[in-house]
């Protein structure tokens, strides 16, 4: 970062000190990656896409005093295809999780979706209309612990079945957090899941509104995952759907979680737009 002015969205000494050595060790098993992509820091590759989660910038309104486009989303797309980007999560939520005074992997989750607008340039093929919210682009499922901390994201079109998200959130859950036995999911999560659940030896139960309140009310156990997506909004890349491919969509989410999980463990802040 020397040589240019501080972006608020940029990692400190102290927060790369926590995500630096995961890249390091990335990078000693990657030699090859050089010549023109190879000459820009690491740290300002990951800066490059922590600016453009929080801004919402597209990739040729980068500032120019960050990696350009064609080395910030040849890492990107990197890391996102050698599952790089879910790693470094991961692990950090591993840390977070051990600094909570928690084990490091959870044994219970919470499943919810949102339904999220897409822009014009995103392909009709990998969108649909969630016809509930009248929304037409794609569903985000995420699967959070109870401290809020993100397990697994599934991206679909919006016209998929809350059904449909939670079988493969369960899928994810159970591949890589074998220790999860419980999830708590709402009334749009029907049998389906939890008969998937149950195959996974995942226990699915529903826990529903028990109030005739109209409005958004914080609810037992679900409330927690509300809570995560909307820390997730304040990163403007992912108001709007704008990724082209899915998996790009669930890599923005791991780097936006990211972000939030080295200010915890450094006990920082990023200034919110929503303040500006």
């Amino acid at each position: 970062m020397s040589g240019r002015a501080r972006y608020p969205s940029d990692l400190t000494d102290g927060q790369w000190a926590v995500v630096g050595p995961f890249l390091a060790a990335w990078k000693a098993r990657h030699p090859s990656v050089s010549g023109h992509q190879g000459r820009y820091q690491l740290r300002e590759i990951v800066n490059a896409i922590f600016y453009q989660n929080r801004t919402g910038c597209q990739w040729a309104y980068l500032p120019h005093d960050l990696p350009p486009k064609s080395a910030t989303y040849y890492y990107f797309a990197l890391w996102r295809d050698d599952g790089t980007d879910q790693a470094i999560h991961d692990l950090l939520r591993c840390q977070a999780r051990e600094k909570a005074g928690r084990a490091e992997d959870p044994t219970a989750v919470v499943l919810d979706t949102q339904s999220i607008r897409a822009a014009n340039h995103v392909p009709a093929a990998t969108t649909g209309k969630d016809a509930a919210k009248r929304v037409p682009g794609r569903k985000r499922g995420l699967a959070v612990d109870v401290l809020g901390l993100i397990i697994a994201v599934v991206v679909m079109a919006a016209s998929a079945t809350d059904n449909q998200v939670g079988v493969k959130l369960i899928d994810q859950v159970a591949r890589h957090t074998p220790t999860v036995t419980k999830a708590w999911v709402d009334s749009g999560f029907k049998d389906d899941v939890a008969i998937h659940g149950a195959v996974n030896g995942i226990d699915v139960e529903q826990v529903k509104r028990t109030d005739g309140q109209a409005g958004f009310v914080p609810v037992k156990r679900r409330w927690v995952v509300e809570q995560t997506n909307g820390t997730l909004m304040l990163h403007r890349r992912l108001v709007r759907e704008y990724e082209s491919n899915p998996s790009s969509s669930v890599s923005r989410t791991f780097w936006a979680s990211t972000a939030n999980l080295v200010r915890r463990l450094t006990g920082t802040t990023t200034p919110s737009w929503r303040t500006a």
